[in-house]
């Protein structure tokens, strides 16, 4: 990402920086002129699907069985994994449309510790290009890249052949600013925790077996994030509460077809209505601790329920699965108006060699709408001791 800055605009390369990871908040005039409420937070890559195969199914993936890249989406789901460890890695070229240099990169490993306990481990960095720094005079002050990382380590248990619960401790470290002594911006650091849970069950539909699960995950609660180190300001993380089901239907000996469905909601306080001198009008208070922001986010929109119900997101998939070898996939994700207007549909293939699996997904949608239009990712992986 080459762009020219003057040393003194920190704050304008941090907000250039934001809109490239959350293209959403373009979306913040709905095409038929009404004002919209994104909700703002820090790290929204930790939101971003780092893998290809739930990036091909509309971005649908915590109740999906069989997941290579359970941590980010359920690590509950890491004790019914089909071999004893897995390793994973996920590439994403990101927003291509507006940068050339910018990508997610995804490292995941899982492994069972028994027949009811398993670990995972994961790294996912957002690399956001190159900026080329320069002063007042146009004189140059040299080059500075930006990034962010997030580190996870988690851990499941199951209870019985059905249920399982998950835990998550996650350590995130952005450098999204040249830190400037005279403007006194540094880089930013924070822990989470996610918690989840997973369900299964297998039934006979129509004469023939199918398996039904369940996923829940509550991702990133945390401490605030901050990159000014005189104000005290700070940003909540992307706390997220992702529910989702799925059902795979045996249709024979060599096809299957999977139908999996996710809602989402940020768990992060509602931007209120103020008047000309910054009294609220309407909504909430947004300088709060992180648990009533948590607990207050369900009641909190300026515009009431209705409000609140334009804050869920849902995302839709379906794979098709031949001789457990092939798997083609299409997906859609929608997201309200006046909360983003992230709208696509997506595309994907697998395979199967081995002990290895190789995914691509494809996002489409209009380059006019998006900056998200054409994004790519590419996963692989190796499983180990396959049952």
């Amino acid at each position: 990402m080459k762009h020219k800055y003057t040393v003194p605009a920190g704050w304008l390369l941090a907000v250039m920086l934001l809109l490239c990871v959350v293209p959403s908040v373009f979306g913040q005039v709905s095409s038929d002129g009404r004002k919209g409420n994104v909700i703002p937070t820090g790290v929204p890559f930790l939101l971003v699907s780092p893998d290809a195969r739930s990036s091909g199914m509309g971005d649908a993936g915590v109740a999906l069985e069989d997941d290579a890249n359970a941590t980010f989406w359920n690590p509950s789901k890491m004790v019914y994994m089909k071999s004893n460890s897995s390793f994973s890695a996920s590439y994403c070229p990101w927003l291509r449309n507006l940068a050339n240099d910018a990508s997610i990169s995804y490292l995941n490993f899982q492994a069972k510790t028994d027949e009811r306990t398993a670990i995972g481990l994961s790294m996912r960095y957002f690399n956001l290009g190159k900026v080329d720094l320069a002063d007042a005079d146009n004189t140059s002050q040299g080059v500075y890249s930006p990034y962010e990382y997030a580190f996870d380590a988690s851990v499941a248990r199951s209870f019985g052949d059905n249920f399982s619960l998950g835990f998550t401790l996650r350590y995130i470290s952005s450098h999204i600013f040249n830190s400037d002594a005279n403007y006194k911006l540094q880089s930013g650091s924070s822990v989470g925790a996610d918690v989840s849970l997973f369900y299964r069950n297998t039934f006979s539909s129509f004469g023939k077996e199918s398996r039904f699960s369940f996923g829940t995950n509550i991702s990133n609660i945390g401490s605030k994030i901050s990159y000014d180190n005189t104000s005290g300001s700070q940003m909540f993380l992307p706390a997220n509460l992702k529910l989702g089901i799925a059902n795979t239907w045996v249709l024979d000996n060599e096809n299957e077809l999977t139908l999996a469905v996710d809602l989402n909601k940020l768990l992060v306080p509602t931007p209120p209505q103020t008047d000309s001198v910054g009294r609220i009008v309407k909504g909430k208070r947004t300088d709060v601790s992180v648990p009533a922001s948590i607990f207050g986010s369900f009641t909190d929109a300026p515009g009431g329920f209705s409000e609140e119900f334009r804050e869920i997101n849902y995302s839709a998939g379906l794979e098709y699965g031949f001789n457990h070898r092939f798997f083609l996939r299409t997906g859609y994700f929608y997201e309200n108006p006046d909360k983003g207007n992230r709208q696509y549909a997506t595309f994907g293939v697998g395979y199967k060699y081995n002990f290895m699996d190789f995914n691509f997904s494809y996002l489409a949608a209009s380059q006019q709408k998006t900056p998200l239009a054409n994004t790519l990712r590419f996963s692989v992986a190796f499983n180990l001791g396959q049952h």
